[in-house]
This record gives structure tokens, sequence and C-alpha cells, in this order.
């Protein structure tokens, strides 16, 4: 199925973020809800700089109670150690099949600084730089054990083939790591790398490293510009454009019933807010506004935070996705079962794999 005016199909994700939530399960069920609606993946935010559940955790125990969606929390790459995050998103791949994707984000403030006591708060250009440096190293460690590393010979005992492992002897400003990994090499090679490229210091970064970049924006004018800008950064790179979705970030309240959308919010944009651009008003005019926005390539598609979690991911599901499958503009059931396939991007080569198993 493909999209009218020759544009691909609508990517769609959705944010789990409930306030004072501890329970696990209580993620369950949304999660559910949204891969009913097809969705590509759902969020879960991190910091800490407020309390709250571990997001990788949490999602962790989301991934057994689901099959298909792709599962994404955040995890900061500041005051933690690049090794062990690494490791915990593979295994987050290796516990849902092939679904994880992992957000980045840097902590800033002096408070979450002394929780670890380390060093001091730096400013945010310089974690951005020290963040693209973990994605790299990230992707090397996952890259650390080829595809066929495994042996698991029980006739010699031995489970793995040593010529397949590899040191990535990596150092970076802040760190340096040698490796190899003790995960093997996940399911999509690369889990899927999320970055909110709406701030400066963070755009250089997704635009180099990102799978998918979320950008904060009120207009699809502001959303074309700031999606070719990305575009045309990952080509400097040597990336191809073409291998990075980006999406726009809304707040979205449904409200309590279907209305027009307020003045402000509708097909003539969001309104911002301290939030971010925010979207109130019914799933109809919202199933609008995304396809607008779409048609114009001002994004590759949306991910939206429920203000009301319960109610808006389902008015989300059952009324704006299901306007949008019926337009044909998504999805109305999983090609694939990975998060790579959803989003229509290859597995990558394993590098040390394609230039002859050196290390």
């Amino acid at each position: 199925m493909t999209a009218p005016h020759g544009r691909g199909l609508l990517h769609l994700a959705a944010a789990l973020d409930q306030q004072a939530a501890f329970d696990a399960a209580s993620y369950v069920g949304p999660a559910r809800l949204a891969e009913r609606g097809g969705l590509d993946f759902v969020t879960l935010g991190d910091t800490f700089a407020r309390p709250g559940p571990d997001a990788l955790a949490v999602l962790s125990r989301v991934a057994p109670a689901t099959r298909r969606i792709g599962l994404v929390p955040t995890v900061t790459t500041t005051h933690t150690e690049p090794f062990h995050v690494q490791a915990a998103v593979a295994t987050l791949d290796w516990v849902s099949r092939g679904r994880a994707g992992w957000q980045l984000d840097v902590s800033t403030t002096e408070g979450e600084a002394r929780l670890f006591g380390r060093r001091h708060a730096a400013p945010a250009d310089a974690l951005w730089r020290e963040a693209g440096e973990i994605a790299e190293v990230a992707a090397r460690l996952w890259d650390s054990w080829e595809d066929d590393a495994e042996i698991r010979d029980e006739a010699t005992g031995r489970f793995v083939d040593r010529d397949k492992l590899h040191h990535v002897d990596f150092r970076g400003a802040t760190f340096f790591v040698k490796g190899p990994s003790i995960v093997p090499r996940p399911p999509q090679g690369h889990p899927v790398r999320v970055v909110d490229a709406t701030e400066g210091p963070a755009r250089r970064v997704a635009a180099r490293y990102a799978d998918v970049a979320l950008v904060r924006v009120v207009g699809p004018a502001q959303a074309r510009a700031v999606r070719a800008e990305l575009r045309d950064a990952a080509a400097k790179f040597g990336r191809d454009p073409d291998t990075l979705r980006v999406l726009g970030s809304l707040v979205v309240d449904l409200g309590d019933g279907e209305r027009a959308a307020e003045p402000g919010h509708g097909g003539g944009g969001p309104r911002q807010t301290a939030q971010g651009p925010l979207y109130r008003g019914g799933p109809v005019d919202l199933a609008e506004l995304i396809a607008a926005w779409h048609a114009s390539e001002a994004v590759d598609g949306f991910h939206l935070t429920p203000v009301e979690p319960h109610r808006d991911l389902e008015r989300l599901v059952n009324g704006t996705v299901a306007l949008l499958q019926h337009r044909g503009l998504f999805r109305t059931f999983y090609p694939g079962s990975t998060l790579r396939e959803h989003l229509g991007l290859a597995r990558p080569a394993n590098q040390y794999a394609v230039t002859g198993g050196a290390s």
C-alpha cells in the first residue's frame, strides 16, 4: 500500500508517559492499544531530574506482553557508562525480538550531576558532542560480534568463534572503550536510535547518527525547513538522507468529544506551549493536520504525546489512526516484525565483517 501523491506511508508513534505511575504493568495496556492501531513505536521518557521508574526496565516488562510494536526508552548518555548503556539497549532488542529503539538524551543540570558525584554539569553542546561519541561507540560494540560468532558447539565445548569477536578500541573525549560487547549482535544489527533534534546542539548528532529525528515545530513550513536541514546535514556526513525519518512532535489534547479544533490549532498549525507544540481539538481535525503536513513533505510522520494518557491514546487509535488508515495513508497491519522494518530501514551491515573480518 502506498500513499497518494507518491509519498510513502506515514510513520506514527506515541508516548506512554504517565504521571506517578510506578507499576510497570500499567504501561502494558496502552502499549497494546498502540499496537492494535499499528503504530511504529511507543516511547517512554526518563530523566535523572525527577522521580520515576527506569524507562528501559519498564519497556523490558512490556516487551513480552506485545508482539509487533517498537519500544523506545529514553536513556541518557550523561553520567552513564557507554558500555553498559549499549549492552542494556541490545538486551532490550533481544528481549523484544528486534523491536528496540533508544532515545538519546543528555543531563545538563548540576542537581543531576550531584546524584553521581563524578563531575560537574557541562554545557549542552559539550554533552551532545559526548552523546555523538557514545552513539558511535554503541554501533561499534553492537558490531563487535559478527552475526555468526556464536557457534554453541557442544562436542568441542566452544561457545563462540573468537575470530569473529572484535575490539573497538574507541577513545572519546571523556571515556575509553575497548570491547567487545558482552551481548551478541542484536537482532536488528543496530537498535533504532532516536534523537529530539529540536535544539541546535542535538541536531548535528541526529543528522549523523539518528534513524529517527523528532522535531517540535508549530507549522509545516518550519517543519519542512528543519527536515531539509537534517537531510542535507546527513548527506554531508556521507549518509543516504532517505535513511533518516523526521517526525513532528505534538502534544495532543483530544478533549471529551469530537469538536472543531480550537483557534491556533487545527490545520493552521499547533500552538507553542511550555510543554511543546500543542494540538487541542478532535480526532478528525488531527487526522486532517497529519495528512496535510505529510502531503506537503513537511515531515515523514508524527510522534504524539497524549495530555491524558488513556483517554487521548484511545481516541487517537480509534479515531485519528482509523481515519488515516481509511484514506490509505497509514498501514492496517505490520508487514514485518522488527522496528526497522516498520520504519522501512535496512538492517545495517556489520562494519567489521564487511572489511574482511579484520579487527
